[in-house]
């Protein structure tokens, strides 16, 4: 069975970036409004008033502090809060597969590929700008890759699953080298008006390319060394945005269609599955947590990754032991793990161990030992 490689990563970044400060002058703007245009409800009893949000609060919440998002101006309007971007035609590429083929050009570049090199394109991400044709499909178009490509879903575990499903591609000969992609519009779910969420998320795009370790020819090369996924269902984190939902009298576009989550259930019940995840995976690979250097976590929030590190190493992590890129972009779903990989790995030593950890709705848990070779 041949042994697989990640080779090259690659990361988009829009050009675009919220502060708490900007976020919460928006946020408290339109709360302001609200009350006031509802303040006999208010006193009434019949509507609840709206709290203001603060930069204390959500960094104290979060840990973020800034996020990049693919239009400012539309989401900071307190009329409005929602992007501007206009649809595009059907013989344009979409918003979506752009991102990718931007991403994807850095992951092959990155790996010494071009896209003759690749046979499969893998869109992994938490929300799709369509339901088909699939996205994969359209990219593998874009970049001129023969082969197949095909679109999976497991929210913001999406890239673990995606890297595993490019392994067994690669183990069983049916592709030479696979593309990997996350593009994460997370602002186009995200209920801007909800004081409890509306800091969390962020948009990027990561791409990761995964061949043969017999054929790969980048100097930055990481065997995988072991995978494991676990998913237990669980109603904690929703989005109930979908097709079905003209059948629905009341309407669509219900802020309850769109993110939501019960965030302290979230925090109670995946930290400690997370982390026996992660020993587990490590342990399946013959190794100890010891010989463990780095753990890229899903960047979701910071709180959470500073206890499941303790949780996994018995302490708190060392700097740089578990990155940190959610202070600046934010909770990007299934990219956030993959952006601490691609922005903090090339600094180890050969022969050094490392896990991608990714966690998320549904409950999903895709866990990936590498070393660097």
């Amino acid at each position: 069975m041949k042994q697989a490689v990640i080779s090259g990563t690659g990361l988009y970044t829009p050009t675009q970036s919220i502060s708490n400060e900007e976020l919460v002058a928006s946020f408290n703007a339109y709360a302001e409004q609200f009350n006031a245009d509802n303040a006999a409800a208010i006193e009434a009893g019949s509507v609840t008033a709206l709290e203001l949000s603060s930069v204390g609060f959500i960094e104290k919440a979060s840990g973020i502090k800034s996020r990049y998002v693919m239009e400012k101006a539309g989401i900071l309007d307190p009329s409005r809060m929602v992007s501007r971007i206009a649809e595009r035609g059907d013989d344009e590429l979409s918003l979506q597969a752009e991102i990718c083929v931007a991403a994807a050009k850095e992951a092959l570049a990155n790996a010494g590929r071009t896209a003759a090199d690749i046979d499969m394109v893998l869109v992994a991400c938490s929300n799709m700008q369509r339901g088909y044709p699939a996205m994969a499909v359209e990219v593998q178009g874009a970049l001129g890759i023969e082969g197949y490509g095909f679109d999976m879903n497991v929210a913001c575990s999406s890239a673990t699953f995606g890297i595993q499903t490019a392994v067994a591609a690669v183990q069983s000969g049916q592709a030479r080298a696979v593309l990997v992609l996350n593009p994460e519009i997370t602002s186009g779910h995200l209920n801007w008006r909800d004081r409890d969420s509306h800091f969390i998320f962020g948009d990027a795009c990561t791409a990761i390319v995964v061949e043969a370790a017999d054929a790969a020819v980048s100097k930055e090369r990481y065997e995988i060394v072991e995978t494991k996924l676990k998913t237990s269902f669980s109603n904690n984190i929703r989005n109930n945005f979908g097709f079905l939902n003209r059948f629905d009298e009341s309407g669509i576009g219900q802020p309850d269609k769109l993110f939501r989550q019960q965030g302290r259930r979230v925090f109670k019940d995946v930290c400690p599955m997370a982390a026996e995840m992660i020993k587990t995976t490590i342990a399946g690979a013959g190794l100890e947590v010891a010989q463990v250097s780095r753990y890229w976590l899903h960047q979701a929030n910071l709180n959470m990754n500073l206890l499941i590190s303790r949780l996994v190493l018995g302490r708190d992590a060392e700097p740089g032991e578990a990155p940190v890129i959610l202070d600046t972009y934010a909770n990007t779903s299934s990219a956030g793990s993959i952006i601490a990989f691609h922005k903090h790995s090339a600094d180890m030593p050969a022969g050094a161990l490392g896990v991608i950890c990714s966690f998320g709705a549904g409950y999903s848990i895709g866990c990936v030992v590498v070393r660097k070779l």
